[in-house]
């Protein structure tokens, strides 16, 4: 029997093609995997017919992130090539950062628009503090984003194997986006067209709330027992519409595993801004949120034994055993999956 305390246990064989590299068009032509706890029938559709299987009176939160072009191409003293990837800002200007290269604490990097970036500490897990400068001034955290969305490039995940085209500036931004610090998407959120926000609007209570996604996301699973993972730390914020939401609503829908750590995190601490570092797994179950629409996840990764907390380990791996037989599209670009 498997443990799902064990990391191991989180572990599926997924075939290559099905890693989606490329968004489908329209957005909601997407398929949708609706998994109904109470029948523990597995239904195929689409995303277009999401509003056939949502329950009646459910408050729906989405997550209004928006993703800076947070990889950026640069050189060392030496002349030596670098490649930086934001991660997020921390206290008095400085910002925590992956580099890829090799730097020592007092390096000064460069890049296009006279932008320099000083080493000012190297962290044991790989990442790296820095200041910003632009010509000799420090900057603050939206001059930096400027300065980024000018000259870098959106950080699509690492299994698309690919660099950026023209077109994900489009397809790697909900249409809610708004509150730029995420160096990834809440990808549940990208299935969706003008149209059928429209009609969720109108006929439910929806709401907005933000998680910048950081590149912890990403981060697998190393420890043999999954308690034992460090939880990556994500900044967040709940406006005062969507905490009153949260505080009267019957009944919740989290669209994308960012807004379900957001509303349980608030579940269980009543803060409504901060560090969200809640991982959610088979012995730390939802308590507040009651649905959850998202995409399929890469295997031993926190965000497939989020998936866990809601319907348990065996049943998690038989219905991603399912997606996969019915050759449903993984990861980010991918199809997306509904548990009511």
């Amino acid at each position: 029997m498997l443990d799902p305390l064990k990391t191991s246990s989180y572990d599926y064989s997924l075939p290559k093609e099905l890693i989606a590299t490329h968004p489908v068009h329209p957005a909601d032509s997407a398929r949708l995997l609706v998994y109904n706890r109470e029948t523990n029938s597995i239904t195929h559709t689409t995303f277009k017919n999401l509003m056939d299987f949502l329950p009646k009176d459910i408050s729906i939160f989405l997550n209004d992130t928006k993703v800076i072009k947070a990889r950026i191409y640069g050189s060392k003293e030496s002349g030596g090539k670098i490649e930086l990837l934001f991660n997020k800002p921390l206290f008095m200007d400085r910002y925590l950062v992956m580099i890829r290269g090799k730097v020592k604490v007092g390096n000064k990097l460069f890049f296009d628009k006279n932008l320099c970036a000083e080493v000012l500490e190297i962290n044991d897990d790989g990442s790296r503090v820095v200041n910003f400068f632009q010509n000799e001034k420090k900057l603050d955290f939206l001059s930096l984003v400027e300065i980024l969305n000018e000259i870098g490039h959106l950080p699509l995940p690492p299994y698309m194997n690919r660099e950026d085209e023209e077109e994900d500036n489009q397809d790697y931004q909900t249409l809610f986006a708004k509150n730029y610090g995420a160096v990834a998407a809440p990808t549940a959120s990208l299935h969706f067209t003008q149209e059928l926000l429209e009609k969720i609007n109108n006929k439910y209570l929806v709401n907005y709330l933000t998680l910048h996604v950081g590149a912890g996301t990403f981060k697998p699973v190393d420890a043999e027992d999954i308690l034992s993972h460090p939880m990556h730390s994500e900044y967040f914020e709940i406006g005062i519409e969507a905490k009153k939401a949260l505080d009267e609503a019957k009944k919740t829908l989290a669209v994308g595993t960012t807004v379900t750590r957001t509303v349980e995190y608030y579940a269980r601490t009543n803060k409504i801004q901060g560090e969200c570092d809640l991982f959610l797994n088979p012995s730390n179950k939802p308590i507040k949120v009651d649905h959850l629409l998202t995409n399929f996840h890469l295997p031993k990764s926190t965000l497939i034994m989020l998936i866990a907390s809601f319907i348990g380990l065996e049943k998690t791996l038989e219905v991603y055993e399912e997606a996969i037989r019915e050759k449903y599209r993984f990861y980010s670009y991918g199809d997306g999956m509904l548990i009511i």
